[in-house]
C-alpha cells in the first residue's frame, strides 16, 4: 500500500466512525411521541401551546410561575386543582383527539393537547 492510500483509507475509515457515531447518539424515538410530555406554566402560559402525544401517553402540567394556576379541558375531560409554585397535575389521555383546555383562574391562557 502507498502512503496516499494509506491516509485516503484511514480518512475513510475516521468518517465511517464519526457517522456512525453520530448516529448512535441520535434519540429513537421523536420528542413529539413520548410516552411522558411535560407542559410548563410560567409567565401566565402554557409551553409549548401545543403538544403532541400518543395515545397512552401522560401529560404533566407543572407551575413554574409565582401565582397560582390551572389545567381545564374545555370538554370537561379533566381538571386540575389550584396548582400552586412547583405544583404539578397529570393526566393519561387514552383516546385520539385534540384536547383544548385553559387556566379558570387566567381564562385567556389556552393550550390544547394533540393525541395521535
Amino acid at each position: 500500500m502507498t502512503r496516499k492510500n494509506m491516509w485516503i483509507g484511514g480518512l475513510a475509515g475516521t468518517v465511517m466512525i464519526a457517522a456512525l457515531l453520530m448516529f448512535a447518539a441520535t434519540p429513537e424515538v421523536a420528542a413529539n411521541d413520548q410516552a411522558a410530555a411535560e407542559v410548563k406554566i410560567d409567565n401566565f402560559s402554557f409551553g409549548p401551546q401545543t403538544i403532541t402525544v400518543p395515545v397512552g401517553a401522560t401529560v404533566t402540567w407543572r407551575n413554574a410561575d409565582d401565582i397560582p394556576h390551572t389545567s381545564v379541558s374545555t370538554d370537561g375531560v379533566f381538571k386540575s386543582k389550584v396548582m400552586d409554585t412547583d405544583e404539578k397535575f397529570s393526566y393519561t389521555f387514552t383516546k385520539a383527539g385534540t384536547y383544548p383546555y385553559y387556566c379558570s383562574i387566567h381564562p385567556k391562557m389556552t393550550g390544547q393537547v394533540v393525541v395521535k
